[in-house]
């Protein structure tokens, strides 16, 4: 079984370690030894995308983060405000815009949030790309450009990242080597010496990258 938790509670983990079904968590860290897990390295991939906003110039950024209790949310923005440090910045230079979801209409609800700012950031970094493309609609509709008035980057590189009205900047995660990793890990935790103990559990973190496109490209 592979395993992607919704949350950091795991409460399926437990139950299935009660019934001996051999799992590996997906995009998640395994924060013990009793299971595999593969994972992306979200810390980074935050530094990734704020760090890119600082070198275009953009010294104030919102961050449209999502339920608090996600691991990538947090991690996301724990990467972001080390880029920001690393820049001599403090936390208050990423207004933090929370959702209750990770999809396009609490996008465009964080989007009306941002257009009410009175001391607006010039830059908007998105816990994910469906924040983002919400984050988008509201924008065109209050008649804000992107990139000109505002820069903005997502998460995931979805496939409507590149085809977004505005082609938006992303953090690519490797889906492809993440998923071929997690099959083979459950294999193993099926195969030989699994049940006796001979298997060791391993945590593989991969590395993120930023494919920059044009809803960023405008230095401020």
């Amino acid at each position: 079984m592979l395993l992607t938790p919704a949350d950091a509670t795991g409460r399926n983990i437990a139950a299935f370690r009660r019934h001996d079904i051999p799992f590996v968590l997906v995009d998640r860290v395994a924060e013990g030894t009793t299971e595999c897990s593969v994972s992306v390295d979200d810390v980074a991939g935050g530094a990734l995308a704020v760090r890119h906003l600082l070198d275009a110039g953009h010294r104030s950024i919102a961050y449209v983060s999502g339920p608090p209790g996600f691991n990538q949310v947090r991690d996301r923005r724990t990467g972001a405000l080390a880029a920001l440090a690393d820049a001599g910045l403090g936390p208050e230079a990423l207004r933090e815009l929370p959702t209750e979801r990770l999809d396009v209409a609490a996008g465009r609800d964080a989007g009306a949030r941002l257009l009410g700012l009175s001391d607006r950031p010039t830059a908007v970094f998105c816990a994910n790309d469906l924040l983002a493309l919400g984050v988008l609609q509201s924008l065109f509709a209050a008649g804000v450009s992107v990139p000109d008035d505002l820069a903005l980057v997502g998460y995931d590189d979805i496939e409507f990242a590149a085809a977004a009205a505005v082609p938006l900047t992303s953090v690519r995660q490797p889906a492809a080597t993440m998923g071929a990793l997690a099959a083979g890990l459950l294999l193993e935790e099926t195969g030989a010496g699994a049940s006796d103990g001979a298997h060791e559990h391993r945590r593989v973190v991969l590395q993120p990258e930023l494919v920059v496109r044009r809803s960023s490209l405008a230095a401020r």
